[in-house]
């Protein structure tokens, strides 16, 4: 069994999401994590999720940070209240910092990077952490808070791998890995499989020999064949691990 642990499965990318689930189903991919990015989507990441026995996360991405205001802040604890109870509300998330676009409101997304992880010690949740060309700014503000994650879509180098494990997250590994120009195959066995979950940032970052395709979550298996090669083990202990890995991080029950 393979676990999707980080996809976006929203209307606005996907016409039939009936049929996204069963090819999900029919590559062994029986869980999804499915990850907000805005208010304005939220609830619909929750009716989808519940609809279809996905697990989901509420946060909000580094790329909206200058459109963030008070309201929305007591909009989001809001949510996170609400859902508290809900076992399918497993982290928060998609959340962290991006300085390859917007640099400009560095300030902004430090503000509301930490003002999501707070609410993640606060209710005990996990964090979905997006990281690009921030590193050390990440680090900084995760090293304040008693919170555990992933540190999704993972492409820096060894030692921030080991960094970030030494803090008690796991790295997300997706169809980056795969591309012809990616590093992180390089050293990924010194990272260690028992330190990894497996994602597919669906509709994004197809991984080969679908590049150029939409992703979903079916094609997390082609991740996982490309690590069985680099680990020399089978698709099926791939599978086994991180999904052990998987549901240690976000608290999810067999």
């Amino acid at each position: 069994m393979l676990v999707d642990s980080h996809a976006h499965i929203y209307k606005e990318y996907y016409k039939d999401i009936n049929a996204i689930v069963e090819s999900a189903k029919e590559s062994s991919v029986l869980k999804i994590i499915n990850c907000a990015t805005s208010i304005g989507n939220i609830e619909e990441v929750i009716e989808i999720s519940r609809r279809h026995n996905f697990y989901y996360a509420l946060g909000i991405h580094p790329e909206d940070a200058n459109k963030f205001n008070v309201e929305d802040k007591l909009k989001l604890e809001k949510y996170i209240i609400d859902n508290l109870n809900d076992k399918r509300f497993v982290a928060i998330g998609e959340i962290g910092l991006d300085y390859y676009y917007g640099k400009e409101s560095k300030d902004r997304q430090i503000e509301l990077m930490e003002y999501q992880v707070r609410l993640a010690e606060k209710y005990d949740k996990a964090v979905i952490i997006h990281s690009r060309e921030a590193t050390q700014d990440t680090i900084n503000i995760l090293k304040k808070y008693k919170v555990k994650g992933v540190i999704h879509c993972f492409s820096g180098s060894y030692e921030t791998a080991c960094e970030y494990i030494k803090m008690g997250y796991v790295i997300g590994i997706g169809g980056l890995i795969t591309f012809k120009n990616c590093n992180l195959k390089n050293y990924i066995t010194k990272i260690g499989i028992e330190n990894i979950i497996l994602e597919t940032d669906s509709p994004y970052m197809t991984p080969e020999p679908y590049r150029g395709k939409t992703n979903e979550p079916k094609f997390i298996l082609e991740t996982a064949k490309f690590l069985s090669k680099i680990f020399n083990i089978s698709v099926e202990k791939i599978g086994k691990i991180t999904t052990k890995n998987c549901y240690k991080i976000f608290d999810i029950k067999e």
